[in-house]
């Protein structure tokens, strides 16, 4: 009876581990971040209009406490590890890759975040999302075809097709305000931030000297904040509010919530989904950043709005579709 249970338990391993079920996992992964961080916009205006706290500020306190949120969920999963399993973990990677790797990390997300953070308080939470995430996926594109030699693909341009279409939608039928040249720049900015993150982490996914997500995350966070620290104590590290417990609030929700939860899937999945893929499937954001708008901030639902959404949610579920079959291109 032994000698066939091994078996079966080798051939479930292995089906597990198949690279068509990883694309998926992947691919929900980063669905579900691109949910969670499309609701960031929101809180951090939410944030702005209580409070004094500038972007560097609050991306600083940001990284901070996601980066104590997730040591805690390190050391308890630590605790509750069998011996055994930790033998397997240990992979010598060359150092030039890991600090390569960790410090483009850190300083992209600053960058990315913190940028994003400006583009929303210039020219509005709509406008900032769409410029970001709509320059994210040619950024990309671009570096992974130049930097990764990733090919695009029919499926995956037809993605990237559906993906500006739906962006000139929406950025063409908002006629509620005018898109202000420093935000926009700013937006810029954030899409370059998140190129480079999203490149660095296939490119070390593919080589196979990726790091545990929860401990790139760690990494990440903690370069990012010492990046940050200086330009947020210029701003001003403490907010002067009048509701400091809503500001408190607000904040916890987005170090728990869009940080520590949604940065780890971020990063499992760009392991193992080709860059312009991965930034097709992150334009969720937007769709559930436009929703929060109308809900919490009382943006209006205009028919432009509904059409964009509607063409960049088709463009993620086909990039999404043609995604495993070309895996690896």
């Amino acid at each position: 009876m032994s000698n066939t249970a091994v078996p079966t338990r080798t051939t479930a391993a292995r089906a597990a581990d198949h690279p068509a079920r990883r694309v998926r996992r992947g691919l929900a992964g980063l669905a579900a971040a691109a949910t969670a961080w499309g609701t960031t916009g929101a809180a951090v205006e939410l944030v702005h209009r209580s409070a004094d706290l500038g972007p560097s500020a609050v991306s600083f306190w940001r990284f901070v406490s996601g980066l104590a949120l997730l040591l805690l969920a390190r050391a308890f999963r630590r605790a509750h590890r069998h011996p055994a399993a930790v033998r397997h973990r240990t992979v010598r990677r060359p150092v030039r890759h890991r600090v390569l790797l960790l410090t483009g990390t850190g300083l992209g997300l600053a960058v990315f975040q913190t940028a994003y953070f400006a583009a929303v308080r210039d020219t509005g939470l709509a406008v900032g999302t769409v410029v970001t995430l709509g320059a994210a996926p040619l950024l990309t594109a671009a570096g992974g075809r130049a930097f990764l030699g990733e090919r695009v693909g029919r499926g995956g341009l037809l993605g990237l097709a559906g993906a500006l279409a739906g962006l000139a939608v929406l950025v063409l039928g908002d006629r509620q305000g005018a898109v202000h040249p420093l935000g926009a720049a700013f937006a810029v900015l954030s899409a370059a931030g998140y190129a480079v993150t999203n490149l660095l982490g296939r490119r070390s996914g593919r080589q196979g000297a990726g790091e545990d997500p929860l401990t790139l995350t760690l990494w990440s966070f903690a370069i990012g904040a010492a990046a940050l620290l200086p330009l947020a104590l210029a701003e001003g590290l403490l907010p002067q509010t009048a509701h400091p417990v809503r500001v408190l609030l607000l904040m916890l929700y987005v170090a728990v919530v869009t940080t520590a939860l949604a940065y780890p899937l971020y990063f499992a999945g760009a392991a193992v989904v080709r860059a312009a893929t991965a930034s097709v499937v992150m334009l969720v954001e937007p769709v559930s950043a436009a929703v929060l708008a109308v809900l919490l901030l009382g943006e209006r639902l205009t028919a432009a709005t509904v059409l964009g959404t509607v063409v960049l949610l088709a463009s993620v579920a086909g990039t999404a579709f043609t995604e495993p079959a070309g895996a690896g291109r």
